[in-house]
């Protein structure tokens, strides 16, 4: 069992539910409001369910280029639309603003999400500048308002970024769960949509008995089956789109025959 959410399933698929841009992003269209987001993620929605996929993560990777630190706007219209989108659901989901651990847990508290995704430790160099989050703020955060059973999922090896912790990356995610309780590792390629060293992935895999890892970026149909040999699931954005590029609407056919692909292996 990875978690208690995802019942007696041993490897787990999330599937992202990518928001269009939020108000106060320059990609944001207010001709089509926040009506529109809501129409757009639940056809998303839909057909990521309708393939099979055991839990769905909101993000707003439309917001580029991306904060550190959420807008006011942002927070508002993103529990908007998860809220909107709630009653259709028919599996666990979570959330992910980027780049605002705060954000993502106030965020997903206050909506009622299982889980949250985010880069809560380390410092790195990464193309919005250094980075460098605030995991105890954001922790804190989760138990103040009551949703110590929200699990956060620590990204250790952010994308657009390289971290500036010349630490061995399986140190990294044992101290990340030593120090800081991560409830899960996620390792991630070096874009959205690039997938994981698979030698790092072994490694952290093989260094945390106990705690989930999942594949963070870059699964698809052809290595999900290596993967999953190894991780506890996979986090999967881009190859579930039209033509597999990450701006597309979700391609219910390609969801499928992944999950076709998935439920022979597990």
């Amino acid at each position: 069992m990875i978690f208690d959410f995802f019942g007696n399933k041993k490897k787990a698929v999330i599937a992202m539910a990518h928001i269009g841009a939020l108000p106060g992003t320059p990609l944001y269209h207010a001709d089509g409001g926040l009506n529109k987001l809501i129409d757009d993620v639940v056809s998303d929605v839909e057909k990521l369910q309708a393939g099979g996929v055991d839990a769905i993560m909101f993000g707003n990777e439309n917001d580029r280029p991306y904060v550190f630190s959420a807008s006011l706007e942002g927070v508002a219209a993103m529990s908007a639309v998860v809220q909107a989108v709630k009653p259709i659901l028919k599996v666990p989901f979570g959330v992910n603003y980027l780049w605002d651990p705060k954000a993502s847990v106030a965020i997903g508290a206050t909506t009622g999400a299982s889980f949250v995704r985010e880069i809560f430790t380390g410092v790195f160099a990464s193309d919005m500048g250094v980075w460098a989050p605030d995991c105890a703020t954001a922790s804190r955060l989760r138990h103040n308002l009551g949703r110590d059973d929200m699990k956060l999922l620590f990204n250790i090896n952010a994308e657009f970024a390289h971290s500036l912790d010349n630490r061995p990356i399986e140190l990294r995610a044992r101290s990340a769960v030593f120090s800081s309780m991560a409830d899960a590792i996620l390792v991630s390629g070096p874009i959205t949509g690039e997938p994981a060293d698979q030698s790092n992935l072994r490694k952290v895999c093989e260094t945390l008995q106990d705690v989930p890892v999942f594949a963070n970026t870059g699964t698809n149909i052809d290595n999900v089956s290596d993967i999953l040999q190894m991780a506890s699931g996979v986090i999967i954005g881009t190859h579930f789109k039209v033509d597999g590029n990450t701006w597309n609407a979700v391609d219910g056919d390609r969801v499928k025959r992944f999950m076709d692909v998935v439920e022979r292996q597990r």
